[in-house]
């Protein structure tokens, strides 16, 4: 039997009159994109096409804000392809390690990198096997993590053979590999062997139909060749996404962030084609998007970001997920910061264990909160006892580019080296200036007058202390 409810007192006329105040527009608005006129909440003739503009500029800033990662890796394979690394048998590495001569996000003068694409469109399954004793990972086209390989894998450093597949295969998975398969065709593969250039030659990959009989990879030093891995920060940047959204498949992408660059005219199966007004919105966009991302990476408001309460040194990967994911959450700013300046995606990056892995730390401003000026000179004081198993560094990187500062070929500092000089009480003091401190060359890196730059501070194998925050880094102090 249903029962009725007595009806409830209601709103008085005065509070409905109220209440439609909160759901009402003026009749004249005034935005940040200028002033919207209405006839009681109808947008007049006049004002619809501002209107309009104001969305397209809405959207193309967060569609830059979230499709730089994809637009990363179409700049690194461009930039790859651009030094002979166009199939997947031909593999780019460093010998002896990356240098500043090239445009390439953050990476380290440390060790020696491998890289290439895979193509699971063309090539169908593809079999990597990784060389023992390396540290390497698979990435999709949209940057998202696929797999990790070696010390970090299944195969626990021993080295294995890996089995990636096309989205959506159906057909045979053999056994005797580690298998996955991937969201997207395109595949960033990132090397590092232990062993230097004679371990990463015994890289091999090829496509799983030659298993019988697999093709010779052809291995090219790109350490000199010249060349632009980084994605734009103009209207071409929605032309790098356009190129990605239509190579790869509907399902490579979610509906959300599809949808987004379905509304500025990039989806899948029709070409990019803005009309000049259009296109000088996008270009505003992507410029004004630029400039929040270099908010995200040299100033955060997350104060997740900041290693050390009062402290400038940041995280690249705020909340140690690899997936940005906070509470259930994606942490969109969090994912921008990462990518806007740094490559590589795995766990075993963002969640660094006791002993094994790495750690990262940088900053952008002196001890005075003041932005670091290459015409200046600077000291940083490594503490005693870096918590670092292997050894800890130091890069420099341009702040425009985020690429190694060209003021020398390996702007850094490691205690591998054997030549950096430790004071009385087992720190080291860095210097940092166009030219070199009078006895501290042997602990210095050269800056540019006229340009900004940032430090990248890495323990590889970071210890205990480095978790538990009873070691430090102190701020940089300007000297002059």
């Amino acid at each position: 039997m249903a029962i009725d409810g007595a009806p409830g007192a209601g709103l008085t006329t005065e509070q409905l009159a109220e209440e439609v105040t909160h759901l009402a527009t003026p009749d004249l608005l005034k935005t940040p994109f200028g002033d919207f006129e209405f006839f009681d909440g109808v947008p007049k003739a006049e004002s619809v096409p501002s209107i309009y503009d104001a969305l397209d500029l809405l959207r193309g800033i967060d569609a830059f804000l979230t499709a730089v990662p994809g637009a990363s890796l179409v700049a690194m394979r461009r930039g790859l392809r651009s030094a002979g690394v166009d199939a997947p048998d031909k593999i780019g590495f460093t010998d002896p390690r990356a240098n500043s001569g090239s445009m390439f996000l953050t990476p380290n003068t440390e060790t020696t990198y491998g890289t290439t694409f895979l193509d699971l469109k063309a090539w169908g399954p593809t079999v990597i096997e990784a060389p023992p004793q390396s540290l390497c990972v698979v990435d999709d086209f949209w940057f998202r993590y696929v797999a990790d390989m070696g010390i970090a894998g299944p195969d626990k450093g021993a080295g294995g053979k890996y089995l990636f597949l096309p989205p959506g295969y159906d057909g045979e998975r053999p056994g005797g590999y580690f298998t996955y398969e991937s969201p997207t065709y395109a595949n960033w593969v990132v090397l590092r062997a232990l062993g230097g250039v004679p371990a990463m030659k015994q890289t091999r990959i090829y496509p799983l139909a030659e298993a019988d009989a697999p093709r010779e990879n052809t291995f090219i030093n790109i350490a000199a060749v010249l060349q632009n891995t980084v994605h734009a920060n103009d209207f071409s940047f929605f032309e790098e996404v356009a190129q990605l959204v239509a190579e790869e498949p509907v399902t490579a992408l979610d509906p959300e962030r599809a949808g987004t660059l379905a509304a500025i005219g990039i989806a899948h199966g029709g070409p990019f084609e803005p009309d000049e007004h259009r296109r000088a919105l996008l270009d505003e966009a992507a410029r004004t998007g630029a400039a929040m991302s270099r908010a995200l990476v040299f100033a955060p408001r997350d104060p997740g970001a900041y290693f050390w309460e009062g402290s400038s040194w940041k995280n690249a990967f705020v909340g140690g997920s690899y997936e940005f994911l906070r509470n259930g959450a994606r942490n969109l700013d969090a994912r921008t910061q990462f990518h806007y300046f740094a490559t590589v995606i795995t766990p075993a990056m963002a969640h660094a264990q006791v002993g094994a892995g790495s750690a990262y730390a940088y900053t952008a401003e002196d001890a005075d909160g003041q932005v670091l000026d290459g015409s200046a000179t600077y000291s940083l004081r490594i503490p005693a006892d870096p918590p670092a198993k292997n050894f800890w560094a130091v890069d420099l990187y341009d702040t425009q580019t985020r690429s190694l500062l060209q003021s020398t070929a390996y702007p850094a500092l490691a205690s591998l080296s054997g030549t950096v000089q430790a004071e009385d009480d087992g720190s080291y003091v860095l210097w940092f200036s166009p030219t070199a401190p009078e006895g501290k060359e042997s602990n210095w890196i050269p800056t540019i007058p006229g340009k900004s730059w940032f430090p990248m501070v890495r323990l590889y194998g970071p210890l205990e202390p480095w978790f538990d925050k009873t070691w430090t880094l102190p701020e940089l102090v300007k000297e002059s």
